[in-house]
C-alpha cells in the first residue's frame, strides 16, 4: 500500500464505527469546550474613582481603549508569540495622538499627567509590548529630548518622536550596571566637532529599530551627558535580544558604540550630569504604576469573565465559594492599586510628587498586580496558560516591569532609607 491508496478495507472496528452516534451525540454538551469571551466589558472600578474623569483626559482614554480593542486584540498573539515588532501599532500609536506621555508639544492640546497615566493602563492593559513601546517612546526618548534638548534638537526630534515617524530608544543600562547605572562606563571623548561614544548598552527598547538612540555616557570630566544618537551612525550595533519571555513584541537590544561620532549637534545641553537621566526616570516611575494597573485590570476582568463561563461540576465556576472569595480578593487589590496610582498623580499634577513617593507606587502596584496575575492564573487552570486567554502573556509581562525603571529591592531600598534615615545601599 502506498501514501496514495484509498481503497484499501478498513478494519472491523472502523466499519463498526461508521454507524456509531458522532461524539457529540455520546456524550451530550460535554466533548466541545466553548469559545471564551474574555475581553468583554467588566466593571473594573471597584471603587467609582473614575466616574468623574474630566472630559479631555477621558477622550485621550477612550481613544487607547479603542486602539486596544479594535486594533491590538486581533493581531497581538501572533507578533507576542513570534517575537515580532508590530511597526504599524507603533505608528497607529503616534496618529492617535497617544505617544506623548504627557510632555508638551507644540501644535498638540494639552495632555495632563493624568491623561498620561491613562494612556499607559489602557495600553499594557491591551497588552504590554505595546505599553512599553510607547513608555520608551514617550517617556523616556521624547522627554529626554524636551528636558534636555536644545531649542533646535527639540524642533527637529520632539514632534518625529510624537508622530513615530521616527522611533526612540532610551540608553543608560549596561551590561554589567543595571541597578547601580550610576556607575555606567560607557565613555564619551571629545573631538574636534563632537564627541566619540564607545561602550556598551543592554535591554534597550527600541534600540534595534534603525531609529534614533538618546544615549548616557560619561564625558573626559567624569560627567555624565546625553548625546542623539542616529541608529544608522557607522559603529552602532543594536542586536535585538532574544529568547525573552516578557514583552516579547518589543525588540530590546545590546548595544555595541565603537568610537561613534556624535556632532556638537546632537549634545544635548541640558543633560550635564547623572541628575538630568534620573530626572527622566523619576518622570517615568510613575507611568510603570500605571501600567501595572493595566496589566491587574486585564487578569481581573478575564478571571471574572472565565468564572461566568466555565461550567465545572454541573455549575459556573462563579457559584464557588473558593471562586469567589479570590474575585473579591482581586477586587480589593485592584482599587488599592488604582487608589494608589490616582492619588500620586494628583501629587505630580501638583509638582508635589517626592521620588520616595514614586518608589512607592511603582513597588507597591507591580507586587500587587503579580498577584492578581497569579490569582487568575491559578483559576483558570490549564487554559490560564494559552496565550488566546490573556493571562499567560500578562503575568509573563508583568514580570518585566516588575524589574524595569528600578526593581523591587531598589525601590525599597529608597523607600526604606526614608523611613529609617539610613542607607543600604552599598557604597
Amino acid at each position: 500500500m502506498t501514501a496514495h491508496d484509498t481503497t484499501t478495507s478498513a478494519s472491523p472496528a472502523a466499519e463498526a464505527g461508521r454507524d456509531a452516534p458522532a461524539p457529540e451525540d455520546r456524550f451530550p454538551g460535554g466533548v466541545v469546550e466553548p469559545d471564551y469571551e474574555l475581553w468583554g466589558e467588566v466593571d473594573v472600578d471597584p471603587a467609582g474613582l473614575f466616574r468623574d474623569i474630566p472630559a479631555a483626559d477621558r477622550a485621550y482614554w477612550d481613544r487607547a481603549r479603542a486602539f486596544s480593542l479594535k486594533e491590538v486584540r486581533p493581531v497581538i498573539d501572533r507578533y507576542w508569540d513570534a517575537a515580532d515588532y508590530p511597526f504599524h501599532l507603533a505608528t497607529r500609536l503616534g496618529e492617535l495622538d497617544l505617544l506623548r506621555d504627557g510632555v508638551d508639544v507644540d501644535g498638540y492640546p494639552a495632555m495632563s499627567t493624568l491623561a498620561a497615566g491613562l494612556v499607559n493602563m489602557e495600553l499594557s492593559r491591551g497588552d504590554g509590548s505595546v505599553g512599553t513601546i510607547g513608555a520608551v517612546q514617550a517617556g523616556l526618548a521624547l522627554r529626554s529630548v524636551a528636558l534636555c534638548g536644545s531649542p533646535e534638537q527639540i524642533a527637529e526630534w520632539v514632534p518625529r518622536l510624537a508622530t513615530a515617524q521616527v522611533l526612540g530608544a532610551f540608553a543608560l543600562t549596561e551590561p554589567t550596571h543595571g541597578s547601580d547605572s550610576v556607575s555606567l562606563e560607557t565613555r564619551a571623548t571629545r573631538v574636534a566637532g563632537g564627541y566619540q561614544i564607545s561602550g556598551e548598552k543592554k535591554w534597550i527598547g527600541n534600540g534595534s529599530t534603525g531609529g534614533v538612540t538618546i544615549v548616557w555616557a560619561r564625558d573626559d570630566e567624569g560627567d555624565v551627558r546625553g548625546f542623539i544618537v542616529p541608529q544608522e551612525s557607522e559603529g552602532y550595533t543594536g542586536t535585538t535580544i532574544e529568547g525573552k519571555l516578557s514583552l516579547r513584541a518589543i525588540w530590546q537590544a545590546h548595544i555595541r558604540l565603537d568610537d561613534v561620532f556624535v556632532p556638537d549637534a546632537n549634545v544635548m545641553p541640558g543633560a550635564r550630569s547623572f541628575k538630568d537621566a534620573a530626572q527622566v526616570l523619576f518622570a517615568t516611575r510613575l507611568g510603570v504604576a500605571w501600567s501595572a494597573v493595566g496589566h491587574a485590570t486585564a487578569c481581573y476582568e478575564t478571571a471574572v469573565q472565565y468564572a461566568a463561563q466555565r461550567t465545572q461540576f454541573g455549575r459556573p465556576l462563579a457559584a464557588s465559594q473558593i471562586v469567589q472569595e479570590r474575585l473579591a480578593r482581586m477586587h480589593s487589590e485592584l482599587a488599592t492599586m488604582q487608589l494608589m496610582v490616582l492619588q500620586m498623580t494628583r501629587l505630580e499634577e501638583r509638582s508635589e510628587l517626592s521620588p520616595v513617593q514614586a518608589s512607592l507606587a511603582k513597588y507597591t502596584c507591580t507586587r500587587t498586580a503579580r498577584q492578581i496575575a497569579a490569582n487568575a492564573r491559578d483559576l483558570l487552570g490549564g487554559n490560564g496558560i494559552l496565550l488566546r486567554n490573556r493571562i499567560a502573556r500578562h503575568i509573563a509581562d508583568i514580570e518585566a516591569i516588575h524589574t524595569y525603571e528600578g526593581t523591587e529591592t531598589v525601590q525599597a531600598l529608597i523607600i526604606g532609607r526614608s523611613i529609617t534615615g539610613l542607607s543600604a545601599f552599598n557604597r
